[in-house]
């Protein structure tokens, strides 16, 4: 399976790129072809500039404007989205990629704007990777933002047919050196059965 891996994190030297490491060497050990789309160090702009937002709602003129990244998201069959919760949401980084690449033309429909249509049908499988400074109760008591954007918002996109999971280590800023190693092979084990 060809998988679009997109990660956010701006430090090279983090928990997050030992997180990547080992879920990238799971989806090795599996066969996958992976894209990965390191968000930070590609230089995305994450910016819905004014003119972008005049042509949001044009399907060629949004399209056109996000092609690079929406041809890999076209030739992916599945997707992992690893990234930090800031704020009880994902970075800002990701949120732009989410507003650019989820728009007219890319994954959605917006022909007829009473009814909007999903369009990533070819997205057999979602995964989301993240972890979290605060405690999962915490994050409940929030409604977990980060959680409902991967196993509710993006299988939307997939017409609700893609197979979707979510993984996620909670309050991490005292995680212990065994919890963290734990999750690092809980990751690695989950994207090998990917």
């Amino acid at each position: 399976m060809r998988v679009l891996y997109v990660y956010c994190h701006p430090l090279a030297d983090s928990f997050h790129a030992a997180i990547r490491g080992e879920a990238l060497a799971g989806l090795a050990e599996a066969g996958h072809a992976v894209d990965l789309l390191d968000l930070y160090a590609e230089g995305f702009d994450p910016i819905l500039t004014a003119e972008r937002r005049r042509d949001y709602h044009d399907p060629v003129r949004n399209r056109h404007n996000n092609q690079a990244y929406a041809d890999r998201l076209m030739a992916a069959d599945a997707i992992v989205v690893q990234f930090p919760t800031w704020s009880f949401g994902p970075p800002a980084m990701l949120k732009g990629w989410f507003d650019r690449m989820f728009g007219p033309g890319i994954a959605l429909d917006l022909s007829d704007p009473a009814r909007a249509r999903p369009m990533l049908h070819h997205i057999r499988r979602i995964s989301g990777i993240a972890t979290y400074g605060r405690p999962r109760w915490q994050a409940i008591a929030m409604a977990d933002p980060p959680r409902k954007l991967i196993k509710r918002y993006l299988p939307w996109f997939t017409g609700a047919k893609a197979t979707t999971r979510y993984h996620a280590l909670y309050h991490m800023n005292i995680a212990t050196p065994a919890k963290r190693a734990h999750f690092l092979a809980k990751v690695r084990h989950e994207m090998r059965r990917f």
